[in-house]
């Protein structure tokens, strides 16, 4: 693997760790130098490593970027009684007590917690998490959003703005604000594994890296007994049953849709282990839309073939989620399972209230769920009109392929 390569991975890794692990130390209130600290962490880093990457590079990281923010704390001259408390005798032992790997996870904790304060606007609640927990950069987070990059840099800005001027502070609420806080951490998670499963990158369709750090996250909030929810354990069996198609998603630069994936590269434990956390969701009373989403993905993995697929089940579930929330996603959604069902005339009301505008760089999606229809109804010509508005839209090379390949088997069947 190359340098940047190794790099990248260990960002997304470890980012947030340290972002959550120095916060803890110099506090909220220096976190874009914390920020700006890291960054040039790992800059050095790949200038350093192109003679070899050391045996440890966590540990390098780790090191570096404690020595990178207090030279930088000196400069600043911030808290400077502090920097000496930092650099001589007993407080040195409790310095590096931070980085043990039960104080990193507590951090961590803190940080979710802080992204995810009621004094942020919840829009800004989500971008802020995003960056500070996954290691979004802004155009990332724009992607996952569906915004602007200035619309991103303004909702960062100001949720720095509000943590300082609210004086919020860097902890895990008690049991009492648990409960309505921790929907929006779910919130987060579940965008950050979503931004993995199905990445916005022009050249990278999975993202193992984001999929695995929110399903990590996700762990964290489940081994603390007073941060558990049926909703949490709902969402992390959504995430193992997702994560474990993962391998079949993909060969080579080519997508291979859920019809012709081999089935016996699925992770079999990871099913099991979403099939336990469906379980331990059942013993708490209230039923979420990560239940709803996690009862569709087990109907997938529980089928031995696309054929055997239970696609009325399947309906069901989905016509709960938009009756619930009605969303542009959602008729996409009936919409995909309608045509599987032959159900065509149904389709199209699905289809015809879907605003392709809104969905922004996902617009592709709804055009190519267009063209099935349509090919579906023998409508050869539209159905290729469909497939190449959907390739004006997208920008990932392997959906780009993908879609390519489908076209040109229309226009072989004409």
């Amino acid at each position: 693997m190359k340098i940047e390569g190794v790099v990248d991975h260990l960002f997304r890794h470890h980012q947030g760790k340290m972002i959550s692990t120095l916060t803890r130390i110099y506090g909220l209130s220096n976190l874009g130098m914390i920020e700006d600290a890291i960054q040039d962490t790992f800059i050095t880093a790949m200038i350093h490593w192109k003679n070899g990457i050391p045996e440890n590079p966590e540990g390098w990281l780790t090191a570096a970027s404690k020595n990178r923010a207090i030279d930088l704390l000196r400069k600043v001259k911030a808290d400077d009684n502090r920097i000496l408390k930092l650099d001589n005798g007993p407080s040195v032992i409790s310095l590096n007590d931070m980085f043990l790997p039960d104080q990193i996870e507590d951090s961590q904790l803190r940080m979710i917690f802080t992204a995810c304060h009621p004094k942020l606007n919840p829009k800004d609640q989500i971008a802020f998490a995003l960056k500070t927990i996954a290691g979004f950069s802004e155009k990332e987070i724009g992607a996952a959003l569906l915004l602007k990059y200035e619309t991103v840099k303004k909702r960062l800005a100001r949720a720095r703005k509000t943590i300082q001027s609210q004086e919020i502070k860097f902890d895990i609420p008690d049991k009492k604000e648990i409960g309505r806080r921790i929907q929006e951490v779910h919130q987060v998670l579940y965008l950050i594994f979503n931004e993995g499963f199905q990445s916005t990158k022009k050249d990278q369709v999975v993202n193992k890296d984001l999929c695995g750090e929110a399903m990590r996250l996700c762990t964290l909030l489940l081994k603390k007994e007073h941060l558990r929810s049926g909703e949490g354990y709902a969402l992390f069996g959504l995430f193992c049953f997702h994560a474990a198609r993962l391998d079949a998603k993909v060969q080579g630069e080519m997508i291979i849709d859920l019809k012709n994936q081999d089935r016996s590269k699925w992770e079999k434990d990871l099913i099991a282990i979403g099939h336990n956390a469906m379980y331990q969701s059942t013993k708490y009373d209230v039923m979420s839309r990560y239940h709803i989403e996690a009862a569709i993905a087990a109907e997938h993995t529980n089928a031995k073939s696309f054929e055997e697929t239970n696609w009325m089940n399947i309906l069901e579930y989905h016509l709960m989620l938009h009756n619930s929330d009605p969303t542009n996603y959602s008729a996409m959604n009936i919409s995909i399972v309608l045509i599987q069902l032959d159900r065509l005339d149904e389709a199209k009301i699905y289809l015809d209230i879907i605003d392709p505008d809104k969905l922004e760089n996902r617009a592709y999606l709804y055009f190519g769920i267009k063209a099935e229809y349509h090919t579906k109804l023998k409508d050869l010509s539209n159905a290729i009109l469909c497939y190449d508005l959907a390739l004006k839209n997208v920008t990932n090379q392997s959906e780009r392929n993908y879609i390519e390949e489908k076209r040109a088997s229309i226009e072989k069947m004409k």
